[in-house]
């Protein structure tokens, strides 16, 4: 197993997880705004609290997600470590002549991850953390609702609760710009990576990947601006 750790610690192995793990969180962004737009059919929240009971519950989805706290932090970890090594091999006085020829997104991926990852802690912290380890500790954690004869959390209400605080919306506006900057590198990056290049289909992709960019964090950037509007 030797050559699988020399791999993974490689600058390629490196950037191979980067790109492998940045896709599959690709995927989690846009099944996750499919679900969290219930909050905007009308309902008094009645489909948004059945679906995230759903996603409490169901076995695969509660496996699934561990593997996603992981790959998260892994992410994480692993593009501050690519972000120092090129920092070093570069140097102080390459990197301050060339800064203003490179794109902004590309240039500032690790700034903007650290921006995604702080506004996922806070994002973490305000629901999943409350809703799950209030209860454990003696909290009053989230009342629960009654849907045709079945109780479910009440999380609807905690979400119009916390996007009803305007600095909270803000907070959430501010992690959407940063996750919309580094979609708009990431994702062109992480097929090159891959090294899946077609002058064929490669244009395909980085058209795909700017609309992703700009649509996923206009859907949920919509939720927020909805409830402090209209609640």
């Amino acid at each position: 197993m030797g050559w699988l750790s020399k791999f993974i610690t490689s600058s390629i192995g490196q950037k191979l997880i980067m790109s492998l793990t940045g896709l599959f969180l690709v995927l989690f962004l846009a099944v996750h705004l499919a679900g969290n737009l219930t909050l905007l059919t009308g309902d008094n929240g009645k489909s948004f609290n059945i679906y995230a009971d759903f996603m409490v519950h169901n076995p695969l989805i509660k496996t699934t997600s561990f593997g996603l706290y992981f790959f998260i932090l892994l992410h994480a970890v692993q593009g501050i470590i690519i972000k120092l090594k090129n920092n070093k091999a570069r140097g102080s006085k390459y990197l301050a002549k060339n800064k203003s020829s490179v794109p902004f997104a590309s240039n500032n991926m690790a700034l903007l991850g650290i921006l995604i990852f702080a506004f996922l802690c806070i994002h973490m912290g305000d629901f999943w953390f409350k809703m799950k380890l209030s209860e454990v500790f003696g909290g009053e954690g989230v009342p629960a609702i009654n849907y045709d004869g079945a109780a479910v959390k009440d999380i609807y209400s905690k979400v119009v609760w916390s996007f009803s605080q305007l600095w909270i919306v803000i907070v959430y506006l501010i992690g959407l710009v940063a996750l919309a900057l580094h979609l708009w590198h990431g994702f062109e990056s992480a097929f090159q990576t891959l090294g899946l290049n077609h002058k064929k289909y490669t244009p395909i992709i980085k058209g795909l990947g700017k609309v992703y960019s700009i649509l996923v964090p206009i859907g949920f950037a919509i939720l927020p601006i909805y409830i402090f509007l209209t609640k």
